[in-house]
């Protein structure tokens, strides 16, 4: 039995044991949300500490009936060291919950295509997220694990989810954990979902005790948790270090650094990003000076339309534009993606930017908004020299082209109209907004009326 020499951490995996078997006797799922960083990993630790004792100690009818979802939500632009670091653990985590026989089950959510980063900027042309525009955190976080969790209560009629917030993280999640804290009850009410109850068996730990337990508790799931030490100190910016208390001598001091999104435009500057580049990470430097660009771009008149998405007027008062992007930007942050996707895998052969889902996705939306002057398959194979990879896509193949252009040769424009139709029409079955291919096809031939006086 794994016996951790800490009252404070003792007290909190007893609590645990409590809630799980005694003061809920109901088989609600518990749902941890899991990022792989410091607090959830505790958080997850603990918990499976609280399952080993209770199997062990407790006769049959406080066994282990309640299952426990470890669901990690996957933006598909995390930092990559994060995401590779996060891609071993789950396995983990999945292999020792099968082999010690745990009702623990690993989930992964992702943004539906739809909704992803690159599909909202460059093929929608949403401007990047900023403090007054953070429409990243909806899509790509709160919507997939959404889906996970109404999924469960559709199955189940509630359930429990158990977060690794604390007290001590900042003034603003105090007073937030404590607004939502029911006195007398460990459990209070989701803020958004029905039938959803949250749980934070941690939110007493202070961040030198959070440490604490990464460094002296061996991980249940068999993973090397100085790994997770280390990539926290590589992203300390040099201005701060956070004290631990230490079990050796190599454990001198952590980082506080916060791992998101390598795109992220909402903060100033990415300070974990910039101290990995700093720390021997080098082959970084492209992504931070490609998020960067995304920062210098975003407010920029001639990048972005006199309209939003919508169609409503987005003209500054001293008349600049501060719509959506406008398609030459949104090609310009393609080829600048694919070009630094390339450079990565140079070194990182695995590492992909952005999907060929994606990319099929954007030339989706570019086409249904009219936009044939470039298309993302030519793109794609000027970089790499290659064609994406897809069996979804059919286009015409060069003798049905010649064909067409001799067909229209008298009446060269009537070519690219056809061009255009076919190419909504190829595109049929990945379509992904819910208006349908007869609205796309009129809207061109509109279009294609009034371009030539008709």
């Amino acid at each position: 039995m794994i016996v951790v020499k800490n009252k404070k951490v003792e007290s909190i995996i007893s609590e645990i044991i409590d809630q799980y078997a005694f003061a809920d006797d109901s088989q609600r799922p518990w749902i941890i949300g899991f990022s792989g960083g410091k607090d959830s990993t505790v958080l997850l630790t603990l918990v499976w500490i609280a399952l080993l004792r209770i199997r062990e100690q407790m006769p049959f009818p406080f066994q282990l009936r309640r299952k426990v979802y470890v669901v990690c939500n996957d933006t598909m632009v995390e930092n990559p060291i994060i995401a590779n670091y996060v891609e071993e653990v789950l396995t983990k985590i999945s292999e020792a919950a099968r082999d010690q026989d745990l009702p623990i089950f690993v989930q992964k959510t992702t943004p539906k295509l739809e909704e992803t980063f690159w599909v909202n900027v460059v093929g929608k042309g949403y401007p990047v997220p900023n403090n007054a525009f953070r429409w990243c955190t909806d899509k790509l976080k709160i919507r997939p694990t959404s889906s996970f969790l109404i999924e469960q209560i559709d199955e189940i009629g509630e359930a429990i989810v158990l977060l690794g917030t604390r007290y001590d993280e900042s003034a603003t999640r105090d007073r937030s954990i404590r607004k939502h804290e029911v006195t007398g009850s460990r459990l209070s009410k989701h803020q958004t979902t029905a039938n959803t109850y949250v749980y934070a068996p941690i939110k007493e730990l202070l961040l030198e005790e959070v440490w604490y337990i990464i460094n002296a508790v061996k991980s249940p799931w068999g993973f090397d948790n100085s790994i997770l030490f280390k990539i926290y100190a590589d992203a300390s910016a040099d201005d701060y270090e956070c004290p631990t208390v230490v079990v050796n001598k190599e454990h001198t001091s952590c980082g506080q650094s916060r791992f998101g999104c390598w795109t992220c435009t909402v903060v100033k500057s990415d300070k974990s990003m910039t101290a990995l580049v700093s720390n021997g990470q080098q082959w970084m430097q492209p992504l931070l000076d490609f998020r960067n660009r995304l920062v210098e771009g975003r407010n920029v008149s001639e990048n972005r339309s006199d309209t939003r998405r919508n169609g409503q007027e987005a003209i500054r008062e001293d008349g600049t534009f501060n719509g959506n992007y406008t398609f030459e930007y949104r090609f310009k942050i393609l080829k600048d993606l694919l070009q630094v996707q390339k450079e990565i895998q140079k070194e990182r052969p695995y590492i992909t930017l952005i999907n060929n889902q994606e990319l099929i996705a954007i030339q989706v939306i570019w086409n249904r908004d009219g936009y044939f002057d470039h298309t993302v398959g030519d793109l794609f194979k000027e970089i790499f020299n290659k064609e994406i990879t897809t069996n979804n896509i059919k286009s015409l193949d060069a003798t049905e082209r010649r064909i067409l252009k001799e067909v229209c040769k008298e009446e060269p424009e009537f070519y690219h109209l056809i061009d255009n139709l076919i190419s909504l029409q190829e595109t049929k079955t990945l379509m992904i907004s819910k208006y349908g291919l007869h609205n796309d096809v009129e809207k061109r031939i509109e279009s294609f009326v009034t371009e030539n006086k008709l």
